[in-house]
């Protein structure tokens, strides 16, 4: 008998889906904003952009932030915290700004700002820090600390 054992990605995480095979940032982003695509498609192409990285990748990964799905739009913001690409910083500052956004989407924008280690998010987690919503408010000072110790973890020459 084999055990289904979960693959690990290069982030070290087990994934709720399987990157897709391609590797076409065009297809992978139509594939990833289509809202009449099965869920798990979409969690694909979301993965395979992760994985391909880049620019284009992380753009192509802001683009579905336009979907009506929360649990989508976390994983996104979940992923761009993984890659830890500055070009992420603005989408989701955006995200974090966002009021009327799903509390889960924002939450996990805050963290992945911390996990990128960019400064210029460092005002931004700071407005949030005292937010109405504990969980906002906790996040981002989750994330100030963790964007502290990436940013330190950055300027060690010593590893």
């Amino acid at each position: 008998m084999t055990e289904n054992i979960p693959e690990r990605s290069e982030f070290d995480s087990v994934d709720p889906a399987p990157p897709s095979d391609g590797n076409n940032v065009s297809n992978l982003r139509n594939t990833l904003c289509d809202e009449n695509e099965k869920m798990f498609q979409r969690m694909r192409a979301l993965f395979a952009l992760r994985n391909i990285g880049g620019k284009e990748s992380v753009d192509a990964l802001a683009a579905a932030y336009r979907s009506k799905s929360a649990l989508l739009k976390h994983e996104i913001a979940y992923v761009m915290g993984q890659m830890q690409d500055t070009n992420a910083v603005p989408h989701l500052i955006d995200r974090l700004e966002d009021k009327d956004e799903d509390i889960m989407v924002r939450h996990e924008a805050a963290e992945a700002l911390g996990a990128i280690g960019d400064r210029t998010a460092l005002s931004v987690l700071e407005k949030f820090v005292n937010d109405d919503e504990v969980v906002i408010a906790e996040s981002c000072e989750v994330a100030l600390d963790l964007l502290e110790w990436v940013a330190s973890k950055r300027l060690d020459y010593s590893d």
